[in-house]
């Protein structure tokens, strides 16, 4: 559906509830956020589904919309989900909306505004709160910030485009506090972060002549730092810093034994492709998927589908 399209059909439902998905980011977060406070000021009932996999760094934006208990949804709406393995824990019941912007969305819900040309899920947000209410609150351009913000890295990812930068003007304008949230997104980190990060870049490796760079993130790493997933928001961009470095990939080691990927590239590798083979996806330059298997199996298995897929 178009954003025209999506407002009058917003306009004329209630009781909404709002997705975000699993091991939620800034831009779930953010978007679903926003969008349930237009809701709000459309005079509509909306909340956001409580993500117990949520962070403390993301925490107060999102906890003030959180739904009730007992609460019954009429309308459920799911913000930056690629596909139902994305649900979080403890979801059950229909998703009758979607809101993307990957190109890997595998179109589950009955209706869905997807927009892959855009950089975040927030720019799509933006442009559907205009349509509904005209305007944004200055709480909206925040969290609406945090989501364009974040997903492309304070704009310095490969996903940055002249809309990404557009959209960041727009919020802006619209009261968005972009110095206070650049320097408590960006700026400020734990310790445990800072051993993790020293751990990471002493253990890095290197394929094709440094085209790939790999880091690897085990239990044992986090132990040894006392870090949780708390401290490791963003972790996937580290390797990405390599001089060279063409495909970066970050592995993490799961608690229940299976492995964990993030691949970023240049425009000359597709990494939702990689990750398609093992029933993931994402952006052709950004894409995850876990393989069920033990770290070290797991990175061969990585290493041999990427020499299958990129030549």
């Amino acid at each position: 559906m178009k954003i025209s399209e999506t407002a009058k059909l917003f306009h004329t439902k209630d009781n909404f509830l709002l997705l975000t998905h699993k091991n939620p980011d800034g831009d779930t977060l953010g978007s679903a956020a926003a969008l349930c406070s237009a809701l709000r000021r459309a005079g509509k009932t909306a909340f956001l589904f409580p993500n117990a996999e949520m962070t403390e760094k993301y925490r107060s934006y999102a906890e003030p919309f959180h739904a009730p208990e007992g609460f019954e949804p009429s309308f459920t709406v799911a913000v930056d989900v690629a596909s139902e393995t994305l649900f979080p824990p403890c979801f059950s019941g229909e998703v009758d909306f979607c809101i993307d912007h990957h190109p890997s969305n595998t179109h589950y819900a009955p209706k869905s505004l997807i927009a892959p040309s855009k950089a975040s899920c927030g720019e799509v947000v933006l442009q559907l709160i205009k349509a509904l209410n005209g305007d944004l609150s200055e709480e909206e351009a925040d969290l609406l910030y945090v989501a364009v913000s974040t997903d492309c890295g304070c704009f310095v990812y490969a996903n940055t485009k002249a809309d990404t930068l557009r959209a960041a003007a727009e919020l802006l304008d619209f009261g968005a506090d972009n110095q206070t949230l650049n320097v408590k997104l960006f700026r400020k980190v734990s310790r445990a972060r800072m051993k993790i990060e020293g751990m990471v870049y002493s253990g890095m490796e290197f394929y094709r002549d440094g085209r790939i760079s790999l880091a690897t993130i085990t239990q044992r790493m986090l132990l040894e730092a006392g870090a949780t997933e708390e401290d490791l928001d963003d972790i996937s961009g580290l390797a990405g810093r390599a001089e060279g470095a063409i495909l970066s990939i970050t592995v993490r080691e799961q608690s229940d034994g299976s492995t964990r990927f993030s691949l970023r590239s240049s425009p000359e590798v597709d990494c939702s492709a990689i990750c398609s083979v093992f029933g993931g996806g994402g952006h052709a330059m950004a894409a995850g998927c876990t393989i069920h298997s033990p770290v070290e199996k797991a990175k061969r298995m990585m290493l041999d589908v990427i020499d299958e897929v990129w030549k």
